[in-house]
């Protein structure tokens, strides 16, 4: 809560020590602060945890997709991921590069590039798997089963009516 005059919030009545780090200010108290901050700390361990296989978060979940969905469309998975086109395309490619995944032109539509696993890419996805496992038991370890789904439930009620069909909440 903002005093009426003063730009600072109600919390930030002292001066902060040198060296201690800033204060939040108001940010503390946007949902959308703690959500990147939170963002940022998944997104750093990620990184350094599948530095090895150079994978980064993109990847992986385009690995996914094409291994749960065998002949995907690169626009089905580009939808599902809310990524351009042009974005998804240079995605592809360095995953085609890496000798990880193939394209394929659709039997039924030629336009349509379907897109399969390697076996190199089946190896990789197995290492991947394994380090994003532990890397994700870095942070759902924190919750309580309960909380998490509680937690997992609050995230997509977020974003539900904004990208359709990723909500899965009532």
């Amino acid at each position: 809560m903002t005093r009426a005059g003063d730009l600072r919030p109600d919390n930030d009545d002292e001066a902060p020590e040198t060296g201690l780090g800033l204060r939040t200010g108001r940010l503390d108290d946007i949902l959308g602060f703690h959500l990147r901050m939170a963002n940022v700390a998944i997104y750093q361990d990620y990184s350094a945890a599948m530095c090895d296989i150079g994978l980064t978060q993109k990847q992986f979940a385009v690995l996914e997709l094409i291994a749960a969905n065998p002949r995907v469309s690169q626009i089905d998975i580009a939808n599902h991921l809310s990524m351009d086109r042009a974005t998804m395309m240079a995605l592809v490619n360095r995953l085609e590069a890496r000798k990880l995944i193939e394209r394929k032109p659709s039997a039924v539509d030629r336009r349509r590039q379907e897109l399969l696993m390697t076996a190199d890419g089946q190896v990789l996805i197995r290492q991947a798997r394994a380090i994003q496992e532990q890397h994700e038991l870095r942070f759902t370890g924190r919750f309580s089963p309960e909380e998490l789904q509680v937690f997992v439930e609050a995230l997509k009620r977020i974003y539900a009516d904004i990208i359709p069909g990723r909500g899965d909440v009532e």
